[in-house]
């Protein structure tokens, strides 16, 4: 599955990589559970984290138009809305998790169109049904998320729990990572 024949012949990079590798998967790993077990939490670490990635985008929106076009009415304005929905978000956090929960909702029902799609255009291939039951999965985690948009509570738990699994296994891939080419490299 894995083509070990491209990883470099450096034994000491190999273990410089496999070590931060272990480091970072361990912490990914445990911030994943922690986004578990609190899930509220994780979903306002969240909301945070993207508000200070929008202001952030709306900072460089505006070196850009300065430096380019002052003029460009339409480099102003996507600044100006990126800035207002990062601080928004972070100065009401409510509204940031719904959004992010309708976004989460979008996303699962496209996500189900493509893998009934996919199904359908693999229908005689071996594993075609992989594609269908993706697209299933998708359409009932898009309803989840569509019923429980309203309640912010609701949201903000599926949002944490979604994002925790996502991180633990995120995590784990890392460690496997780490000791899989750590035990090539020795």
């Amino acid at each position: 599955m894995w083509n070990y024949s491209l990883l470099p012949d450096d034994q000491e990079l190999l273990a410089k990589f496999s070590k931060h590798s272990l480091i970072a998967g361990i912490v990914i790993a445990i911030l994943g559970v922690l986004a578990l077990l609190f899930p509220f939490y994780g979903t306002l670490a969240t909301v945070v984290f993207v508000a200070w990635l929008m202001i952030f985008a709306g900072i460089m929106a505006v070196y850009v138009t300065v430096r380019t076009n002052p003029s460009d009415w339409l480099g102003w304005f996507k600044a100006f809305i990126l800035v207002l929905t990062g601080l928004l978000m972070v100065f009401k956090p409510n509204l940031g998790i719904q959004a992010l929960g309708l976004l989460l909702a979008i996303y699962f029902l496209l996500d189900t169109f493509a893998g009934f799609a996919m199904g359908s255009l693999m229908r005689p291939a071996k594993g075609w049904w992989l594609w269908s039951l993706n697209g299933a999965l998708s359409l009932l985690l898009a309803i989840i998320f569509l019923t429980s948009w309203t309640s912010i509570q609701e949201t903000a738990w599926l949002i944490g729990i979604f994002v925790g699994i996502s991180l633990l296994f995120d995590g784990f891939m890392l460690i496997f990572l780490g000791t899989t080419i750590k035990g090539n490299a020795e």
